[in-house]
């Protein structure tokens, strides 16, 4: 006699196909977000349609004992996520009943159920399919029959399951990533609310001291990916995945988050939280200490935020600011609009600490970006800053900025270093603070830390942001082979990078390849005509021995500056290239007074002053700035 073939169980549904041994449920066709315990549960209840399935009969056969996690919890959570995932409602129930203290029931429709055994007895190796179509209330023989077969297939098919991946103990977490919330609502407008709600997760998750949290920049790129689960936590070099949805319809939204043990998709834990619009900012918190207490940390207290209701009208403004900020932070357009959002935001909420840590940094960008008064932004800064921490004390982003403004607009480099741990200690997975310390660190001279922080940036983010740093670091340090490399890295994010194209030709020049170096000069003043990139294609020039060619650049560049009004450090450069140390020494010393932006970052480690630096005047100035 032939062996038994082993049971394929497709079961459809209204609309849905679950297929129990690919763990799929799909929806005319396209696959749908349900894994680990909720599908199980769902195939359970569906395959007994009609019957009431206790609670004790589902976590016997779903729950191993060792499991972690509360089984009330858990299976709430799974019988909320099926819900949500069929547009199911506990009111008006279309799929799964509730019967209170009992268990649950599938109440739909039931269409062409088939069990089917590949490779029968009698030899046949096609597939056999028994069809049936019934309302699932009713009783009858035929239903019980095939009832008690599917039941003992499927017990046949949880028990190997639990032997296989229950008895096993769940590995410690230590670092997750959170995958950007799918947009449920329907409407793709709402597309900037759900990637916004992912965004703050991600920073109330990294509030955690003992987990690493990897950053938005290097999950967005996972937006509507295909890729498993375990594919994307190898990539990511983490242990857990946050993956969920959220849904806004009035005055409510409806975030579901689950947890998955990445490297086997195990479903370690899932909550559904229905809120108003305006306990909004609660509601991530709550999702982080929930998700935080899953894998065993704690929020200590100085980094639980303050949590205030918060008009959903702010909030909405407040999350196309950040998401504008976040993604176009070298653009001057994109940086105005997302201030005219933060100071819409503060003026439908001024209690909305956010938002005033969010205008604050536009304010310093802008500075940055050259399309603000330095003076002007200081202040403004300055004062979004004062007033977000009145409000609000533990924003370690807050705290962030004002070690970005104590570095690089009033060279207090005591303030800013206690900032910038400040940030770290409040928000230890904040990206953004570990790049700012790392540049910060390089300049003072503290190239282990600075190092340091280039490791853990590293493990954080992997876009565009953490490898502009990561070349900037070398730059200051002139570590000219790691600078290479580094630029390298980031131009295969990006090829039209100016800056790197110039940090790659400061690497090559720094490592005697001034050919090499050339060449990515002009690449970069072809991209964004940068002073700086044209004063060093001159000494790159000078160093080869074209020494008319050099001039006759400086010369140009000297003209246009005049009209263009350049910064003083610019000025300062082009005269050391030409020669006229005494007129290099009258624009540093007026970019001193002025404490210009481009100064301090670059006195040490632009090539171009490098004719300066045995002068005596130039030591002094390191003196009065205190990097000497």
């Amino acid at each position: 006699m032939a062996a038994t073939a082993p049971v394929t169980r497709t079961l459809r549904f209204d609309v849905f196909e679950l297929n129990v041994r690919a763990g799929e449920l799909r929806k005319r066709g396209v696959k749908l977000h349900l894994r680990g315990q909720p599908l199980q549960v769902l195939a359970i209840l569906v395959e007994r349609a009609g019957d009431v399935v206790t609670r004790e009969e589902l976590q016997s056969q779903i729950w191993p004992a060792d499991t972690f996690v509360d089984f009330d919890h858990s299976i709430h959570n799974a019988v909320a996520r099926i819900r949500d995932v069929l547009g199911d409602s506990v009111e008006k129930p279309r799929y799964i009943e509730t019967l209170p203290r009992r268990g649950y029931r599938y109440i739909g429709p039931v269409e062409d159920f088939q069990t089917q055994r590949l490779g029968t007895e009698t030899g046949d190796h096609t597939s056999q399919p028994l069809t049936l179509v019934t309302a699932p209330k009713r009783k009858r023989n035929l239903v019980l029959v095939l009832g008690a077969l599917v039941t003992l297939g499927l017990v046949a098919w949880t028990t190997t399951w639990h032997y296989l991946h229950a008895g096993a103990a769940v590995p410690p977490i230590h670092s997750l990533a959170v995958l950007p919330l799918d947009n449920l609502s329907g409407d793709p407008s709402e597309e900037f609310f759900a990637d916004g709600m992912t965004d703050q997760l991600i920073t109330d998750l990294a509030r955690v001291g003992s987990l690493r949290v990897i950053s938005r920049t290097s999950v967005m790129r996972y937006k509507g990916a295909k890729k498993g689960l375990p594919e994307i936590a190898r990539e990511l070099n983490v242990d857990a995945i946050v993956e969920g949805s959220v849904i806004r319809s009035g005055q409510r939204v409806r975030v579901t988050a689950q947890l998955l043990q990445a490297p086997t998709d195990r479903h370690l834990w899932a909550e559904t939280y229905d809120r108003d619009v305006g306990d909004i900012l609660r509601l991530q918190s709550e999702v982080a200490d929930a998700i935080a207490r899953q894998v065993r940390a704690q929020l200590a207290p100085m980094q639980q935020s303050q949590a205030h209701t918060v008009n959903s009208g702010a909030y909405d403004a407040y999350l196309r600011g950040r998401l504008y900020f976040v993604n176009e932070f070298t653009k001057p357009d994109s940086l105005k609009k997302a201030q005219g959002y933060f100071e819409d935001a503060i003026q439908k909420d001024p209690k909305f600490a956010l938002a005033y840590t969010g205008l604050a940094d536009t304010y310093v960008y802008l500075a940055f970006a050259g399309a603000l008064q330095k003076d002007q932004a200081y202040r403004s800064a300055k004062e979004a800053l004062a007033k977000a921490l009145e409000l609000d004390d533990s924003i370690g982003e807050a705290h962030d900025t004002l070690g970005l403004l104590s570095s690089e607009f009033d060279w207090d480099w005591d303030t800013a270093d206690r900032e910038f741990n400040r940030a770290i200690a409040l928000a230890p997975s904040y990206s953004c603070a570990h790049e700012d310390r790392a540049t910060f660190l390089a300049l003072i001279g503290r190239r282990a830390e600075a190092l340091a922080e280039i490791t853990k940036i590293d493990q954080l983010d992997y876009g565009f942001s953490a490898a502009h740093t990561e070349s900037t670091t070398y730059y200051v340090l002139r570590d000219y082979p790691a600078l290479i490399d580094a630029s390298r890295r980031a131009l295969l994010l990006d090829p039209k990078d100016g800056f790197q194209h110039y940090t790659l030709g400061v690497g090559y020049e720094g490592t005697g390849k001034v050919r090499e170096a050339i060449s990515e000069y002009q690449k970069a003043i072809q991209i964004s005509g940068d002073p700086q990139s044209v004063v060093a294609l001159a000494h790159a020039y000078s160093s080869a021995g074209k020494k008319a060619e050099a001039e006759k650049i400086l010369r140009d560049l000297q003209l246009k500056s005049k009209q263009i009004s350049a910064s003083p450090y610019t000025m300062a450069t082009i005269y050391a290239g030409l020669g006229d140390n005494d007129k290099a020494f009258d624009f540093l010393e007026k970019a001193y007074s002025e404490k210009s932006l481009d100064f301090s970052s670059s006195l040490k480690s632009d090539l171009a002053l490098d004719s300066l630096h045995r002068d005596p005047r130039f030591q002094n100035l390191l003196g009065r700035i205190g990097l000497n």
